[in-house]
This record gives structure tokens, sequence and C-alpha cells, in this order.
């Protein structure tokens, strides 16, 4: 189970690292070289995103992502093969993160069904709330997989207690409101936020939207189990190409 890879790790590390990128950006090649470096580089889980033409967690860098794959001609049956290949090849747990209509169109038994069977341990679906995923929480539970819920700094304390209720793995927190890959500050103003999330559950906390640096995720240290980085990875390869990422998540990955 996912829960139980995550916390082994963390008798291990401080601090995980999980990585976020959109499958077939640049390239599916690219996307390959660019796991192969995280995972060479320490990277403990990864997220990987089907692209959806109204990612709307998503802000323009992983937007952009988004689109340019889809121009590029990616499938969802695509990124099912290319995930099954990297399940097998990489032996870090992967997750898919999508949007709801992604598996309303495939089905959503079969598509989770299909993705279990490839190797995927979770999946974040930002826009399905659970009073709307009865029948993807039961495929979830049929296929020992773990739904993955978000809270936010507006959650209430009840509906955090809710979410986490119905959630597996780990809980996604964002540090912030609004969407992925704009600023974030670290600094004391998250910690009630964060000790309020401790309480509603007692999964893992990970934590996303803004974290860019060594320094964000010294700062989660004792706040959070899983840093997650998104958006900059993808600034860095737009930037610098796939051969940057190694020494990047190497930075960040050092005690």
């Amino acid at each position: 189970m996912l829960r139980d890879y995550l916390e082994n790790r963390l008798k291990e590390k401080k601090i995980l690292l999980m990585t976020h990128i959109v499958l077939g950006y640049p390239t599916f090649d690219d996307a390959y070289k660019i796991i192969e470096s995280m995972v060479e580089a320490g990277v403990d889980l990864m997220e990987l995103q089907i692209p959806f033409s109204e990612p709307i967690a998503d802000g323009p860098v992983i937007l952009q992502a988004n689109q340019k794959s889809l121009s590029g001609g990616s499938t969802v049956s695509q990124c099912f093969e290319f995930a099954h290949k990297v399940v097998e090849r990489f032996n870090i747990p992967f997750l898919f993160m999508s949007y709801y209509n992604i598996l309303y169109k495939y089905g959503v038994s079969q598509f989770v069904r299909d993705a279990a069977e490839t190797g995927i341990q979770g999946f974040i679906v930002p826009d399905l709330p659970p009073e709307e995923g009865e029948e993807y929480l039961i495929a979830a539970e049929n296929h020992v997989t773990s739904p993955i819920f978000i809270f936010s700094p507006t959650t209430s304390d009840d509906r955090m207690k809710y979410l986490a209720s119905h959630g597996k793995g780990f809980i996604y927190c964002v540090a912030r409101k609004g969407v992925t890959g704009a600023g974030t500050d670290f600094s004391d103003h998250l910690n009630s936020y964060l000790k309020r999330s401790r309480q509603a559950t007692e999964l893992p906390l990970a934590l996303g939207f803004g974290v860019k640096s060594k320094s964000d995720v010294d700062f989660l240290k004792g706040k959070v189990d899983i840093a997650v980085i998104g958006s900059e990875t993808i600034r860095l390869v737009d930037r610098e190409g796939v051969g940057a990422v190694s020494e990047f998540i190497k930075n960040l990955n050092t005690d």
C-alpha cells in the first residue's frame, strides 16, 4: 500500500519529494528521460498528469504544458502505455493526476481498473469531491489504490475530517488559494493551517503549490511529510533542457 511505503521511507528521510510531470511534454521520450533523472536523483514518488484541455487547478506553466502535449497528439491510451512502461522500470510509486472529465469519458470504474493494472498506486482528481465520487471510491477500494484528497487553507476543520475519511495514501495540502505555479510565502503563516491539517488526519501530509527551492523544502521539514515540486521543474526544462533536472532534484534532496 502507498501509505505503508511512505511511512517506511519517512523512517529514513526527514521529508520526501514528490514531483509532477505532464505526460507527453515536451515529448513522451523527453518525459521518460525526466523521470529517469528524477528517480536517479532520489525522488520518492511521482504524479503523472494525463493532459486535459481545461486543467482548472493549474496555473499558466502547467496549463501550457498540457496544451503542448495535446497539440503534439497525446492520448489517454498513450498515457496508460507510458505509465505501464515507467512503473515496470522504476521502483517508486506513481500516481495519475487528471480531471474528472478524463475519467468520465473513459468510464470511471474502467479507468481505475486499467490504471491499477498498469501499476498506478493512486489518483489525484482535483475536481471530484467525495460526494460525487462514489463509483470512483468503490473502484479504488476494489483495486487497492489510493484516492488522494485535497486540503486548502480555507477548508474547515469538519471538511478536512470528512475528506480524510475518504482518502488513502496521503492528503495533498495546497499551500494557498489559487492555481499552481504562483509564488507562495513559506513563513509561519502556514503553521496554523498545517497544524489543523495534522489534527484532521493520521495520513501523511504532502504540500504543494509554490515549492521551488531547497529553502522551501527545508522550511517544510517537520511540518509535512512530502514536498511537491511541479511547475518549477517544467520551467527548468523550458529554460535549460532535460539535462538540468538531475542536479536540481539532487540539491532539493540533501539534508
